[in-house]
């Protein structure tokens, strides 16, 4: 299966099970991400939660092999599919932790700052890589790295599309803790399990609390960039960068094609 699940003491893993493409998320795993998180949602015995992936890379954004060839109507479906995902993992009212390591990139990345924290190993590299196939960012990206960095900085990493290696990440409150690649699985386990000795009820309202303190509401931003994305995957521009990346070849944008 490309999603895995496997609980015990309280603690669920989920495991995003598609190495060879880098866990890059198809639109069957979002589906069944949102349906998981769903569950665990309403499952007593289940306290704490890690997220992680299969292989060296945690995610390697949405399978480009899926995109450029978008109607109106499946660009709006792609996008509701992503929207129940990020959401479905933002709003579950118990800890869950992202485990990274090697890339995380584009919806990955969204898919990581839903958690409530980050431990990445020394090996991750996080980024932004939505202009390089001619769209805007999604999954949240921009409302959670906005809310995290401020406007200037996310608009440089956005911007950018540059790496934010591990260190970088944890020195700017992308990544909780870095930690030899080795000791990964040793460290977020560690803290789920401190997190899953903890009160769940009073744990669910503070996330709740944090949420509040969001303007706009995470629901809201979501729907504006549903405008921005539908718009984006019907350009010539965004064909190119999909062909780009598929032909292993800088894009041309701007141009006809």
């Amino acid at each position: 299966m490309e999603v895995e699940i496997a609980r015990a003491d309280g603690i669920a893993t989920v495991t995003l099970n598609r190495p060879e493409k880098l866990n890059a998320l198809t639109p069957e795993m979002r589906e069944e991400l949102a349906r998981l998180f769903g569950l665990l949602g309403q499952e007593r015995e289940t306290r704490a939660i890690v997220l992680t992936g299969a292989g060296r890379g945690f995610c390697g954004s949405g399978d480009v092999t899926s995109m450029g060839c978008f109607t109106p109507e499946t660009a709006r479906d792609r996008l509701k599919m992503a929207h129940r995902m990020i959401l479905a993992v933002a709003n579950i009212e118990k800890p869950v932790i992202a485990a990274v390591r090697g890339p995380v990139a584009g919806i990955g990345w969204s898919l990581a700052l839903a958690c409530d924290l980050v431990v990445a190993s020394d090996t991750a590299k996080f980024i932004q890589v939505f202009k390089n196939v001619g769209l805007a960012p999604d999954g949240g990206a921009v409302y959670f790295l906005t809310q995290i960095l401020g406007l200037q900085q996310a608009k440089e990493i956005v911007y950018s599309a540059r790496p934010v290696p591990a260190a970088e990440a944890l020195s700017l409150g992308l990544a909780t803790q870095v930690v030899p690649d080795a000791e990964l699985e040793t460290a977020a386990r560690a803290l789920a399990r401190r997190l899953a000795d903890s009160p769940a009820f009073s744990f669910g309202v503070t996330k709740k609390l944090f949420k509040s303190t969001a303007v706009p509401s995470l629901e809201a931003f979501l729907d504006a960039e549903a405008w921005a994305q539908e718009a984006c995957l019907l350009t010539a521009d965004h064909r190119e960068g999909v062909a780009a990346f598929l032909e292993k070849r800088p894009p041309q944008f701007g141009r006809e094609h």
